[in-house]
């Protein structure tokens, strides 16, 4: 069965983004369904698949990271922009083969980020 995982990395400190909240949601016909959402562990990922089994299925995808909120929260003291220049990061894939392990890093500074497929 396939699955839907992520990984969050803060490049700026160099560690995992721990504790960044982020969302799934679905894309049919342009309307958003919120799949779940949760705040990633000590190493930056979810503690479980965010979809896998039957409810993974082939379609389009949004997961929105709130990065704005995690480098606020991570510096308090530290001065950040406001607004911040990346405040939501919203990253839309599609899944075209639900029994296949999709995998969505992102790599994240609080002045950009990438993200690939991963394995």
């Amino acid at each position: 069965m396939g699955r839907l995982t992520t990984h969050v990395l803060d490049t700026a400190s160099g560690r995992p983004a721990t504790g960044l909240a982020l969302e799934l949601w679905r894309l049919d016909d342009e309307r958003l369904s919120l799949i779940g959402e949760c705040k990633t562990d000590a190493d930056g990922r979810c503690p479980s698949p965010l979809l896998e089994g039957e409810a993974f299925t082939p379609g389009r995808y949004q997961l929105l990271f709130r990065a704005g909120d995690y480098f606020r929260a991570r510096n308090p003291g530290d001065a950040q922009p406001e607004p911040a220049f990346l405040d939501e990061v919203i990253v839309r894939f599609g899944v075209a083969d639900a029994d296949r392990h999709y995998h969505v890093p992102l790599l994240l500074s609080p002045y950009g980020y990438s993200t690939y497929r991963g394995s």
